[in-house]
């Protein structure tokens, strides 16, 4: 889950900035080390500005980034754009902050929007965080439209 890059990430640039990412990348490598060459590495972004340390996660190397997304109008994804970023993607379809379920269109707006940016191959398809904020009605509700959302992009990209 999220390595809370940012929490500890010290406010100036420097050699102790480039230190505690430098710590943070290696302990994360090593905490999925022993894992088969099957696993497949996610781990999860909230509170999304990260542009000023993109390097560090990309140094990461896990499979799937899933990042809160849905409040920026897919503008964080320009940097994963810029970098050449080449792994997989989860950027959030929609805020689990809120009790108003998306509907299906709303959902496929938002994908349409993210493939601007990204390959559908490196698309995965996410509600932001967490869903313990919520009630089970809003949370079966709006996976449903998710998943329904996703379905249409799978057949609409099959090879």
């Amino acid at each position: 889950d999220e390595p809370a890059l940012r929490e500890g990430l010290p406010l100036r640039s420097g050699k102790e900035r480039d230190a505690y990412l430098e710590w943070a990348v290696n302990a994360f490598k090593l905490s999925t080390a022993g894992v088969e060459d099957a696993t497949q590495i996610h781990s999860h972004f909230c509170y999304s500005e990260f542009q000023d340390f993109f390097h560090a996660i990309a140094a990461l190397d896990a499979d799937v980034l899933s990042i809160e997304n849905s409040k920026s109008d897919a503008k964080l994804l320009r940097v994963f754009v810029d970098s050449a970023y080449p792994r997989h993607i989860g950027p959030g379809v929609y805020d689990i902050h809120s009790p108003r379920v998306p509907s299906e269109q709303e959902i496929r707006d938002r994908i349409e929007e993210m493939l601007q940016f990204l390959k559908p191959e490196q698309l995965w398809i996410d509600p932001d965080c967490g869903l313990k904020t919520r009630q089970w009605k809003e949370t079966k509700e709006a996976l449903v439209n998710m998943v329904n959302a996703a379905k249409f992009f799978r057949t609409k990209y099959a090879k």
